[in-house]
């Protein structure tokens, strides 16, 4: 398999002069047709004087020319400037190659089919550039600085993995049955979800930051390290005034503090559900920020939602103040409850192209209410493919559920 070139230092003309034949200006066309028969792998002939090139002559515009009729006859003996491209390319030796193929491309079709000039500083000539030979070099390029970006990519998502499986390991602990599904839509992805235990119960939360890919996760950092703070200083039992803690802190952190003399230079935030289980009560007690909480009690076929605030976190226009309201819902043994981001409730598909729905979510935990919460998932993501079919993943996608024992 061919591997992109490796450059130590950025490329520059110098990397693609290639020593030709020349020919100085007095040289009749006769001679440039020896030229072009003699060495056949030449695509164009510099033209020099003192030197410093002063045209170029294409092979194929001059062999065209020549092989009219009488042509030949009537320009044989005649300078070669005849034929000669007086404002080819030209190019100093240093052009970095970025440079150098904007200016091609600048320049037009002539300079890929035909080539280019490359000088050193003082004008003198070094050799002849190939258009194929500078394609093939961005190509490389290109190629080299998307495996770094990759590389890098692809680290970052060992990092985010490594973050979240902190929370996956409290939540196997903490809960027998319960499922966590976390798929970026990129390599990296703008959905987090946090689970810890505390003392008589545990705290979860799923959330949904602007964006998706690189952007969205540094989102996840910094709504994250909040989530973090807001608990070690608050506990966990007040959803509602972590979600206000939260809202501040990213605020703050993006400078997201517009007024009438400047406006902030972004505008994003998140989407979330903090919620806390009290294990003596089994009341579990949820705050809302656009993310909806799916309830289903046993023996009933009516799928409870929990939808909350319809503001989001850490947004410009939500206020600085901002504060929402906690729900209480009593769980009783069996009850199953699933909060997701709205990965799959948004994503295109089916006959119609519309949007998955929630209410095709609340139809499938009423269907797969008997299996276990992991295979429900499992079963859950599998219809949620089969209904995309061949559109493309619109967002990242997280849920978490549990069902009380």
């Amino acid at each position: 398999m061919a591997t992109a070139r490796q450059y130590v230092q950025q490329p520059s003309a110098r990397d693609l002069a290639i020593a030709v034949a020349t020919i100085t200006s007095e040289k009749t066309n006769a001679q440039v047709l020896e030229v072009f028969t003699k060495h056949r792998e030449l695509i164009s002939l510099p033209v020099l004087e003192s030197e410093r090139p002063m045209g170029l002559i294409s092979r194929n515009i001059f062999m065209s020319q020549m092989s009219k009729p009488y042509y030949r006859e009537l320009y044989e003996k005649k300078t070669c400037i005849a034929f000669m491209d007086k404002d080819p390319l030209i190019a100093s030796a240093d052009t970095p190659i970025e440079t150098l193929a904007a200016l091609a491309v600048e320049s037009g079709d002539k300079t890929l089919a035909d080539g280019f000039l490359i000088v050193e500083n003082d004008g003198t000539f070094v050799g002849l550039g190939s258009g194929l030979d500078l394609m093939e070099m961005m190509v490389d390029l290109q190629t080299e600085k998307n495996r770094q970006v990759m590389q890098s990519i692809d680290y970052a998502s060992t990092i985010q993995r490594a973050m979240l499986s902190v929370s996956r390991g409290a939540m196997t602990s903490a809960v027998s049955d319960a499922c966590l599904v976390w798929e970026p839509r990129d390599v990296v992805g703008g959905d987090f979800y946090h689970f810890e235990s505390f003392e008589g119960g545990w705290f979860a939360a799923v959330a949904d930051c602007t964006g998706h890919g690189v952007p969205g996760a540094f989102l996840t950092l910094i709504a994250s390290s909040a989530l973090t703070q807001a608990l070690n200083q608050h506990g966990p039992r007040n959803p509602a005034k972590l979600l206000g803690e939260v809202n501040r802190s990213m605020k703050q952190a993006l400078g997201q503090h517009s007024t009438a003399q400047r406006l902030s230079e972004s505008d994003d935030g998140m989407d979330a559900a903090f919620f806390w289980f009290d294990s003596a009560t089994h009341n579990l007690t949820c705050a809302n920020a656009k993310t909806p909480l799916f309830v289903l009690m046993p023996g009933q076929d009516k799928v409870q939602m929990v939808e909350g605030g319809r503001t989001g976190l850490g947004y410009v226009d939500t206020a600085h103040d901002m504060a929402w309201k906690n729900n209480i819902v009593q769980l009783v043994p069996g009850a199953i409850v699933l909060s997701t981001t709205d990965g799959i409730i948004d994503q295109i598909g089916g006959a119609r192209n519309i949007a998955f729905g929630k209410q095709r979510l609340r139809d499938a935990l009423i269907r797969h209410r008997g299996l276990a919460m992991p295979a429900l998932a499992e079963t859950l993501m599998r219809e949620q493919r089969e209904y995309q079919g061949r559109h493309s993943r619109r967002d990242d996608l997280t849920f978490f559920g549990f069902r009380l024992d």
